[in-house]
């Protein structure tokens, strides 16, 4: 069995307009890469970390407080280092923490001899996750761990669908270079909402889910709004409203907040109409002296993976 492990642990969309908390997709081209190896030394070690300036112990630090949390349970008369290549920005909104959290656990089960499925890891994941958003949650975990479209039926006890996604769908990601903390943006929510507003969000997302399994881009075309989060959370991304409009009026299926921001993605069918989407988005943000990133991709249906 081998003693040590590279992986690619991939960047995430989660909430997807409607899909507040529940629902989320993999991202192909963007994510961090890490080495897990197995060390004579007990306890987890966190001993390399690049790109950004994050925490070395391991009870601090996403991935190593979820790789805490399986050491305790698997009980490995082994210990466990960890280095970590961060290639997504902290608070990007794009699953930075859900990486970390995954990509240690992953790469320890695949060392150990894969004692545990991906929903017991995704499990022990929601531990690290919990430490950056101050709050348990699934839907950037479940779609680095599974692949593709992931919807969290729920929490306790952990339950976890994978959700069909149509073949020509692509994403458009942007993400303008300003930091938005998960906590921050979950505080700002509304602890009530109108009963009709849920009427609404209940049944653009049934009919989201619809779409997926169906490959009906023009149903997900109407399907992805969000009457709840989004009016709040937006309010926080500056130039929102014109990227948005924008991606719409070039080709994408729908727009909304990535995570709790400030990326925002775009859905389009086929490369073509991403690209054009991706135009449109460099063109609002070029103005504004923001700086940006911006990616295109397909959904990756196959998750983290070993390199």
């Amino acid at each position: 069995m081998k003693n040590e492990i590279k992986i690619f642990s991939p960047a995430t969309v989660a909430n997807v307009a409607c899909g507040f908390d529940v629902l989320g997709f993999c991202l192909d081209s963007i994510g961090d890469e890490m080495v897990i190896r197995k060390t004579d030394k007990k306890g987890i070690h966190i001993t390399k970390i690049e790109g950004f300036d994050l925490p070395f112990e391991a009870e601090l630090n996403v991935a190593g407080v979820s790789a805490l949390a399986m050491y305790e349970a698997a009980k490995p008369d082994c210990g466990f280092e960890i280095e970590i290549y961060k290639n997504i920005k902290p608070g990007s909104g794009i699953g930075s923490s859900a990486a970390s959290a995954v990509g240690s656990v992953f790469g320890m089960n695949e060392l150990l001899g894969k004692p545990y499925n991906q929903t017991e890891l995704t499990q022990f994941a929601i531990k690290g996750e919990a430490l950056a958003s101050k709050c348990e949650h699934a839907d950037n975990l479940a779609p680095a761990l599974f692949g593709g479209f992931t919807l969290v039926k729920s929490i306790s006890p952990l339950e976890i669908l994978e959700i069909p996604s149509p073949k020509n769908l692509y994403a458009t990601i942007i993400h303008p270079q300003i930091e938005i903390k998960t906590s921050e943006s979950r505080a700002i929510l509304p602890k009530e909402i109108p009963l009709q507003d849920a009427i609404t969000q209940w049944s653009n997302f049934g009919s989201l889910i619809h779409s997926l399994h169906t490959s009906d881009y023009e149903l997900l075309q109407r399907s992805l709004h969000d009457v709840i989060v989004e009016p709040h959370r937006s309010k926080l991304i500056p130039h929102y409203k014109e990227a948005k409009k924008a991606a719409l009026q070039h080709g994408a299926l729908g727009a909304g907040i990535s995570g709790s921001g400030p990326s925002i993605f775009t859905l389009s069918k086929g490369l073509e109409n991403a690209n054009k989407v991706q135009d449109a988005l460099e063109k609002v943000y070029s103005k504004t002296g923001i700086a940006f990133e911006i990616h295109v991709t397909k959904i990756n249906t196959e998750g983290i993976k070993i390199l």
